[in-house]
């Protein structure tokens, strides 16, 4: 083992992401030896003691990937201050308690979200420049038109900017429509104000995959973990 930035051992010990590591550093969370870390300074495992809050830190020899489909109700929290239900109610954290969220859907959407030991794959996938996609189905208020759907396709103005460009499809047209929407970004709420931005609020939003990993086969408040080729799906 050689020397590598301490946000990198962080995030490798499935502690946080790197940038969340380098937070915690510059908080003085986190001590080489003994003493404090500065951001930038590097350590070796083999050689150095890393504690983060005075717990020494080691890298797992193989990290978990866990899929959830998250009911409606549950917050994409580890823990909660308001005693909401937390999606980690649902997961193994006896056995794998550095598990942590990438990504986050709202308590009233459900759907596939994932959970990891691994901090690097958890940037991977979560950070918007490596743009893997998320598909939705929105059941949505309203007949969505043709015209409706081409907006979503050039981008849509929200109070934070425009949206780039969706992969959108009319599932169906009614009094409620259902459409389905594949987007890279993670802003808060975007589906849902995407939507509300063009007439039609959502009565339910479902996350059916995440680049090709779908639902299939975990059934509602279930989770399963996941495998080297289930990881691939995930990947760009």
């Amino acid at each position: 083992m050689s020397e590598e930035r301490l946000q990198k051992i962080l995030a490798r010990a499935g502690i946080a992401s790197r940038r969340a590591s380098e937070e915690l550093i510059e908080s003085g969370r986190v001590t080489v030896n003994g003493k404090v870390a500065k951001l930038g300074e590097k350590a070796d495992l083999a050689r150095d003691e890393v504690a983060f809050d005075g717990e020494l830190v080691s890298v797992p020899d193989k990290h978990v990937v866990i899929a959830l489909n998250k009911p409606v109700g549950y917050v994409s929290a580890m823990k909660d201050g308001r005693s909401r239900k937390c999606a980690s109610e649902l997961l193994p954290m006896d056995a794998h308690p550095s598990l942590f969220h990438v990504g986050r859907l709202d308590a009233d959407t459900s759907g596939l979200l994932l959970f990891t030991t691994d901090g690097e794959l958890g940037n991977r996938l979560a950070h918007p420049s490596h743009e893997v996609m998320k598909t939705y189905v929105a059941r949505v208020k309203g007949c969505v038109s043709e015209d409706d759907i081409k907006r979503l396709e050039e981008g849509v103005m929200l109070k934070d900017g425009m949206t780039s460009p969706a992969q959108a499809r009319l599932l169906s047209a009614g009094r409620a429509s259902v459409v389905e929407l594949k987007i890279h970004e993670g802003r808060n709420r975007q589906v849902r104000r995407m939507m509300e931005a063009l007439g039609h609020p959502v009565i339910s939003l479902q996350r059916v995959a995440i680049g090709n990993l779908t639902l299939d086969g975990i059934p509602e408040g279930a989770w399963r973990e996941l495998t080297d080729e289930d990881i691939q799906l995930l990947l760009p």
